[in-house]
């Protein structure tokens, strides 16, 4: 208290007005969480402020499982954290005191976790990812603590329907597409298989964005405030804040070493948000970064009446964190995202840097006690950033520095389309980053002088494999700074992998070896992609199984098998995908006012709008069915299978192309779903605002889903595996994981079409030097964009950079493929009709195949093969 009233009374200097105040810390801060104090002479433990019995009574012991004390929790905090009663509670406050009531178990065996690594102080991992992909966590998190059915118990002598409460929760904005759902699995296998893993990321105010649907069927962005009511599950950590400069100048001053002064200042404050174990009370954590100004409000500004400059600092600083992907199609937003990604890794290695430093050991210790794992190029500037702490802060000779970055840091890479690496222009890192780009420029000429020494003379594998792009301007290449500064590099599909190493690191192949590469398939957490978001089969497969079991071991599921030809298990399993393409129904009612037809084949294409995803090819599908069934006579139609076709996903804000193809999807779906003619034997729609929670009800529901990117193009893909866990079948090219689930499921049980990945580039070289017309490639399809451009599904004209695509080079080979594709949904047409019991055992038989797609192997393979990390499980 002194202190502070000495501070407060001190003369101070008036640059520092507005600076937050120092934290002093009372403990000992360890690897992690606070380690008591030591008797110098007895070694017994210190309690560290008043008298510990009174402490220690009033803490609790562990989860709590009896029904009548969890209700006592809840009814608490309706009473004190939201200040309100039973006759002014709603299903969104009784949601927010669920949510807490069970944080607060997930915070006790959270406590636990992070003192048993303290005390262990094994070797850990940290997952950087700049998404995360979250979805709910209520539902999530009671399952894996096993006490849904007693907060379900709680909630009814409440008041309160649980399910009704799990609808309040909005999803956590963190994230877009499979990247981001990818890291989410891990972190759960990772707490579930009892690693010791933590995961960085950065808390977006905004999410990406939210997704209208305008009435000309163009996508509009509005911004998404899922904070607007606060988060229950994150834990804000004000005492643990980075400072994190941006611009400025640095200055050599010897040995490698240099001082980066000036510039703007920007704080990280850390969020906590603890992820579950399931059956275990390993919980692990992700460490999400806030950006706010290292000064904020400037009141002398504010009193002089120049109200935005008093603003200027907060508002700068704000924008870091404010959305995930900011539009890069300018300079600003170039310059805001390379600021997010060096936010967000400086910040982060600061974190891990200051854990490793309480241990007490050399830094020549750090890759002993430290993996750092790079999901995709985001976090890249964590290379150089290490290297400028082990340099200049902590004084380590660089030769020594580099080698323990490059035991530290493995890379993942996630894309076979090279102009979807990451490339930054050089004079945007100078100007943000100026003593990253000096390291980047040193490290570049240490390693073209060894790769000059193996292959001398080859000046064209010098340029190739460069970190700078030479060119006006420059450009640095994060692909190939990972791949130097990573002791492994993975892919994340068999056919991908081997693309990477023969392809777009093919250079980096022959230099370091094969054995720096490496393959590890995706996988998914079966917790929430069956227990979860399918709690009718899973219960289904249990009751056989005779347990739960193959929720942690999912090869258990082959044991189904046995029952794949009884026709009891057969009728179950059907009644449960029919009760899901109901909930579905309803799902679309609710939000479009539309009716579906539940006896139809539902048909399922949910992901990121991307041309090599090739929605394009899926609504040209659709719009040739429908072209096909106005031809039949009533009798005709009759005999086809139905189908009602679900699309969902968002475009990229500045992804024009993208944007085009909802607009024709939305606009196509218009004509279809209201013509007399077809409307009982084909309807489509288009699902605003894809997430989490909305792809739990689509994926349950799916008799056969759609993986249809352009051979070569898809590194994985994990939606195809959650439809396939669900017993949905795959349509699809042979590409990226559909590959691995056909060798298990069987490819009798798949529909494969189109060229495979050896043809592409003669296609594409075809396409440019000898072009052949889409009348002659493909007929019908040459019929189907006739159709659009006349007017039949609306004005034509702004789908003419679309359509171009097709007419000019079709890069993506739509028009090379669409005969297969047209082809094959021919034969799920006809298998669906016709052989129902078929079509059911093909269904059984692809979810008991899944085993090997569990993230629990996969994890196990990155523990096991990459960072060398042993399970450390609570005492």
């Amino acid at each position: 208290m002194a202190t502070e009233l000495k501070r407060r009374s001190s003369f101070i200097d008036p640059s520092e007005i507005g600076k937050p105040a120092p934290r002093q810390r009372r403990h000992k801060r360890s690897a992690t969480g606070y380690l008591p104090e030591k008797d110098a002479k007895t070694g017994a433990e210190v309690w560290p402020r008043g008298d510990a019995t009174t402490w220690k009574s009033g803490m609790r012991g562990g989860v709590e499982a009896d029904v009548g004390e969890i209700s006592k929790n809840i009814v608490h905090h309706v009473q004190t954290s939201l200040a309100r009663q039973a006759y002014n509670i709603d299903d969104a406050g009784a949601y927010q005191a669920v949510a807490l009531a069970a944080r607060d178990d997930l915070i006790i065996n959270w406590n636990d976790t992070q003192m048993c690594y303290t005390q262990k102080a094994p070797k850990r991992a940290y997952y950087l990812s700049l998404e995360w992909l979250m979805g709910r966590t209520l539902d999530n998190a009671l399952l894996n603590l096993g006490l849904k059915e007693k907060f379900r118990s709680s909630t009814d002598k409440l008041g309160f329907t649980l399910e009704d409460l799990i609808d309040q929760e909005r999803d956590a904005g963190l994230g877009n597409g499979g990247l981001g759902r990818l890291a989410a699995c891990y972190i759960d296998s990772s707490a579930s298989s009892e690693l010791p893993v933590w995961g960085y990321g950065l808390r977006y105010h905004y999410g990406i964005f939210q997704q209208f649907i305008s009435p000309d069927g163009s996508q509009l962005e509005a911004p998404d405030p899922w904070l607007e009511n606060a988060n229950a599950w994150e834990l804000p950590r004000f005492d643990v804040t980075y400072d994190v400069r941006f611009f400025g100048h640095a200055e050599r001053i010897g040995n490698n070493r240099a001082v980066w002064s000036g510039g703007q200042e920007v704080m990280a404050v850390a969020y906590d948000v603890p992820i579950p174990g399931y059956e275990t009370r390993n919980t692990n954590n992700i460490r999400l970064w806030d950006s706010k100004p290292k000064r904020g409000f400037d009141l002398n500004s504010f009193n002089a009446g120049d109200y935005e400059r008093a603003l200027e600092a907060s508002n700068s600083a704000s924008q870091i964190t404010a959305v995930l992907y900011p539009n890069d199609n300018h300079w600003l937003g170039k310059e805001l995202r390379l600021k997010q990604q060096y936010f967000w890794t400086a910040a982060s290695l600061a974190d891990i840097v200051r854990r490793f430093k309480n241990l007490d050991k050399s830094f020549s210790e750090f890759p002993d006690y430290v993996a750092i794992q790079l999901n995709d190029t985001h976090p890249t500037l964590a290379i150089p950033e290490l290297m400028r702490i082990l340099v200049d802060e902590e004084e380590v000779d660089w030769n020594e520095a580099w080698n323990i970055t490059r035991r530290t840091f493995a890379y993942t890479n996630h894309t076979v389309l090279p102009e979807a690496l990451e490339k930054w222009p050089v004079p945007l890192i100078q100007n943000l980053l100026p003593r990253h780009m000096q390291i980047i420029f040193d490290l570049n000429l240490t390693f073209l002088q060894a790769v000059e020494k193996v292959f001398p003379k080859d000046t064209e594998r010098l340029a190739r494999m460069s970190l700078i792009q030479e060119g006006v301007p420059q450009y640095v290449r994060m692909a190939n700074l990972a791949c130097i500064g990573s002791h492994t590099v993975n892919g994340v599909a068999e056919l991908h992998s081997q693309l990477v190493q023969t392809n777009i690191l093919k250079d980096f192949v022959e230099f370091y070896g094969r054995d720096k590469f490496r393959n590890v398939t995706n996988g998914i957490t079966p917790r929430r992609w069956l227990d979860q978001c399918n709690p009718r089969l899973s219960a289904l497969i249990a009751g056989k199984l005779g347990s739960k079991a193959f929720l942690k071991d999912l090869f258990q599921l082959e044991g189904i098998l046995k029952w794949v030809d009884d026709a009891d298990f057969q009728r179950e399993w059907r009644e449960v995908k029919h009760a899901n393409k109901e909930r579905l129904a309803n799902y679309v009612r609710s939000t479009l006012g539309s009716d579906i037809n539940t006896d139809a084949m539902f048909d399922v294409q949910v992901k990121r709008i991307h041309e090599y995803k090739r929605q394009t090819m899926n609504i040209f599908g659709v719009i040739h069915r429908y072209l096909t069934l106005k031809a039949m006579t009533p009798a005709q139609r009759k005999a086809t299978t139905a189908r009602a076709i679900f699309f969902a996903g968002k475009a990229a804000p500045g992804y024009y192309i993208a944007k085009l193809c909802i607009r024709l999807i939305v606009n196509v779906s218009k004509i279809i779903n209201e013509d007399p003619d077809t409307k009982e034997y084909l309807t489509m729609h288009f699902l605003p605002d894809y997430s989490v929670s909305l792809a739990e009800i689509l994926i349950p529901a799916s008799d056969i889903s759609q993986h249809i990117s352009t051979a070569g193009t898809e590194a994985s893909g994990t939606s195809n595996m959650k439809f396939c866990l669900n017993g949905g079948l795959l349509l699809g090219t042979v590409d990226g994981a559909n590959i691995e689930i056909a060798e298990e499921v069987g490819e009798d049980n798949v529909f494969f079409f189109g060229h495979l990945t050896p043809a592409v580039e003669d296609l594409r070289h075809q396409h440019v030097y000898h072009p052949v017309p889409v009348e002659e490639r493909s007929p019908a399809l040459a019929n189907v964009l006739k159709e659009i451009q006349s007017g039949r599904f609306g004005d034509p004209s702004p789908y003419e950079p679309l359509l171009n695509t097709i007419y000019q080079n079709d890069y993506y080979l739509v028009s090379d493929d669409f005969d297969s594709y047209i082809q094959a949904n021919e034969i799920i047409d006809k298998e669906y009709k016709s052989d129902p019991v078929g079509w059911v055992k093909k269904s059984i038989t692809t979810s008991a195949k899944m085993g090997k797609f569990s993230s629990d192997r996969a994890i196990m393979n990155y523990a096991e093969e990459i960072w060398n990390i042993e399970k450390t499980t609570l005492d």
